[in-house]
């Protein structure tokens, strides 16, 4: 009995997300093709690997010591594979990016200018937005967002590690002022408000010991973009609530003072994003392993 690589990978890829439909798109291949794939290969072997239901897929004890064992095999074989293929194609073309302006700004110096110093014949498009928008249907290679906004359908890359959110204003602004110590104590201060790509306002967010609070803070100016809204708390005019890669270098020259440092939270950082591990670019890919060396020697 033989079994296709393609037939493993199938199996493997229905156990990992649970279900047909994400695997079929992560292995491009449609979710018929892919159930006849895991089907033919169980007919083989004379062993269901899994247990359907209407609803549900799931592992059968079979199927989990099955794909205990190939599993790892197969990680090892798609990277021997890469490792070959990064001899053979020499990255070319353009890398084409969708992200947040704000994200463009904490990865154009440290990671797109030393990926187009290492790679000349690669050029890099990035297109700001701060809606999410289909990047397989706009032609885009990849997306950065925070992780909390990557489509679950997609492979993340992580880029940072944990942010943290702070609420900040300028000694100018604190004159007179008393800090605020705890989140209902903003209803006496002007905020700066935060419009997120959907259209809604943000309500600030804290946690403190397990408590979580929600604050829809009021305030005369309203803004889209974080580098906007660190002006404006530069300038005095009210307080922000920004994330700490963004305040650190003001706080630290003392042009910013920190508030509600002990309910400000921490949440998952920025990740690159795309839709498939098979047939990967070798722009992207390029991309991709920057990133990791850059998270290793981090």
């Amino acid at each position: 009995m033989k079994a296709s690589q393609l037939e493993l990978e199938a199996v493997v890829a229905v156990a990992s997300h649970g279900g047909f439909r994400v695997a079929a798109r992560e292995l491009d291949m449609s979710s018929s093709a892919l159930s006849h794939a895991v089907a033919a290969l169980e007919a083989r072997m004379g062993v269901r690997l899994f247990n359907r239901t209407t609803r549900s897929v799931a592992l059968s004890a079979e199927g989990e010591q099955f794909v205990a064992e190939v599993a790892p095999a197969l990680a090892a074989i798609r990277a021997a594979m890469e490792r070959i293929d990064e001899h053979r194609a020499e990255p070319a073309g353009v890398l084409r990016l969708n992200l947040t302006l704000g994200a463009a700004r904490m990865i154009l110096a440290p990671l797109v200018f030393e990926y187009l110093r290492r790679y000349p014949q690669v050029a890099v498009d990035m297109v700001t937005e701060a809606a999410m928008v289909d990047i397989v249907g706009h032609g885009f290679d990849a997306g950065v967002r925070l992780e909390e906004f990557v489509p679950p359908d997609m492979i993340a890359v992580p880029i940072t590690g944990p942010i943290r959110s702070i609420v900040v204003g300028s000694p100018a602004y604190f004159a007179g002022r008393k800090r605020p110590k705890t989140p209902a104590e903003l209803v006496d201060h002007l905020c700066i408000r935060r419009r997120l790509g959907s259209g809604t306002i943000y309500r600030w967010e804290f946690e403190k010991r397990g408590e979580v609070v929600a604050v829809d803070v009021t305030g005369p100016l309203t803004l889209d973009e974080e580098e906007l809204m660190l002006q404006a708390a530069l300038a005095g005019e009210g307080l922000a609530y920004l994330s700490d890669m963004t305040t650190a270098a003001s706080i630290e020259a003392g042009l910013l003072l920190p508030a509600l440092e002990d309910w400000s939270p921490e949440y998952p950082g920025l990740c690159l994003y795309y839709p498939s591990r098979r047939n990967i670019p070798a722009r992207l890919r390029a991309f991709i392993d920057l990133i990791r060396r850059k998270a290793r020697r981090e």
